[in-house]
């Protein structure tokens, strides 16, 4: 056989693979090209596969086309809504941004129009089974009744627990509280006992405080217009004081237990709070101190319809009172780097104080 016989032969069996029309990969039809290295479409290393007669690996891959998939191909990660604080950042978070001005206003007033529908609509049930005026007024004056229906004031923790989730990475029940400073994650037993002598003694310098506001503008108040101050026991004891030992012990403990929590909770550990953020620390403390002092003093304003003299009188007896314990209140908040164990015990302690010495001066004496 001469050497021509033999190059037709090897030209014969190579014929098969040199003249491929389709790519084995991606099926595209390839190029009647000699010597074609790489699928024109995929980049497959044509060469590699007829010689080794297998896949090529990533190394033999065409190094003028990009070889990343879809699946490879991942995509930037995009952050919606507030940046979310982690389970190291619940106590120390001062420097993070949280809710601005008008949602630390608006929540907590949506919160507190919510307590006073729902509110509304049991004492309208109730209204509807008695159908008797007489029953609900005795309802109403009754101080167990009033005790009952301050648990109404646990919504003041419902919602702020519920809109701080979305600021968390774990927003669980418990990471939520502290996030409000609702918390004794970093407390040993000697600074607990520490935060409850702060609360304790600050009540009492509130009560002292208060007390001693309150009999001074008296003094102002009476040479200014002319009139004298009276209080009258009869009707203290129409609006729900405490009757006896019973109601007044129920009445101390839902004091501390519930209306010092839920309310500090929504004042300080979320209104105050995000209003520091967004307006620095004197302006977060007076403007939650002006808008806690109103919303206690929305029944005033409908003496406005009866006597301006009476409503302006009253209005100042009671809102510098309020302004002023509530003053205290968000500078202790500041003070123990926005916790609140103080600022419960402090008001918890000081409305149950205040209780004890209306039972004893109106009622017991």
């Amino acid at each position: 056989m001469d050497n021509k016989e033999l190059h037709n032969k090897d030209k014969k069996q190579e014929s098969p693979e040199s003249d491929w029309m389709f790519c084995p990969i991606c099926g595209h039809n390839l190029p009647k090209v000699q010597k074609l290295k790489f699928c024109t479409k995929c980049g497959t290393n044509i060469e590699y596969i007829k010689e080794n007669k297998r896949l090529p690996s990533s190394q033999n891959v065409n190094p003028y086309k990009s070889q990343i998939s879809p699946r490879q191909y991942q995509p930037p990660l995009i952050s919606y809504g507030p940046p979310k604080i982690s389970d190291k950042e619940l106590v120390d978070n001062k420097e993070h941004k949280l809710w601005g001005t008008f949602h630390s206003i608006g929540i907590s007033l949506l919160a507190f129009l919510f307590m006073n529908i729902i509110l509304g609509g049991f004492l309208a049930f109730v209204s509807f089974i008695t159908l008797d005026i007489e029953i609900i007024y005795d309802l109403i004056s009754n101080p167990y009744f009033i005790s009952l229906i301050s648990l109404f004031e646990l919504i003041f923790i419902i919602v702020p627990v519920i809109y701080v989730k979305r600021y968390l990475e774990n927003p669980s029940f418990k990471n939520n509280l502290i996030l409000l400073g609702f918390t004794t994650r970093g407390y040993d037993r000697r600074n607990l006992i520490k935060e409850v002598l702060i609360g304790l003694s600050f009540a009492v310098i509130g009560v002292l405080l208060v007390t001693s506001v309150s009999i001074l503008l008296e003094l102002i108040i009476e040479n200014i217009f002319n009139v004298d101050i009276i209080q009258d026991s009869s009707e203290l004891t129409d609006v729900g004081l405490p009757i006896d030992i019973p109601s007044l012990i129920v009445f101390v403990i839902i004091m501390i237990l519930v209306i010092g929590t839920s309310e500090e909770i929504l004042f300080r550990g979320f209104m105050q709070k995000g209003l520091v953020r967004s307006l620095g620390n004197k302006w977060g403390i007076i403007i939650t101190a002006f808008i806690f002092s109103m919303i206690h003093l929305i029944g005033i304003l409908f003496l406005a319809l009866e006597s301006p003299i009476v409503f302006i009188v009253s209005f100042i007896l009671t809102f510098l009172p309020y302004f002023a314990i509530s003053l205290m209140l968000g500078f202790l908040f500041h003070w123990r780097n926005e916790n609140l164990i103080a600022v419960v015990i402090m008001h918890g302690v000081y409305d149950a104080i205040t209780i004890i010495l209306a039972y004893l001066i109106y009622v017991a004496f």
